[in-house]
């Protein structure tokens, strides 16, 4: 069953890699559908992820949506532990002084 489709690889490949590390098996599909682009609509022409199993579907949709959130809140500006520094969310490491973002006890 599909569980995740975006217009590009890159996101279905981070996604398909999330998975994977949570030791549920998923495919690509649809990779080659930008070649009808202009033909049928947009979206569906999107890049699709596929769960194997049926029995991990929900626990995959789970933890698409845990990473999805993830990744949005780590585009929030942080203030540097080191120094003090405001630094754009999508910087792990300050720019002014190295210090990590999350040598504050906050979640990576």
């Amino acid at each position: 069953m599909r569980v995740y489709s975006a217009p590009n690889i890159t996101m279905v490949g981070h996604i398909k890699n999330v998975l994977d590390m949570h030791g549920i098996a998923s495919e690509i599909r649809g990779d080659k559908r930008s070649i009808g682009s202009g033909e049928i609509p947009p979206i569906q022409c999107w890049i699709e992820l596929w769960v194997t199993e049926d029995s991990q579907i929900e626990n995959a949709k789970q933890i698409i949506v845990e990473a999805l959130e993830s990744a949005e809140n780590k585009s929030e500006n942080w203030n540097c532990p080191g120094c003090g520094e405001d630094i754009e969310g999508q910087f792990s490491e300050c720019w002014n002084c190295g210090t990590s973002r999350y040598e504050n006890g906050e979640d990576q």
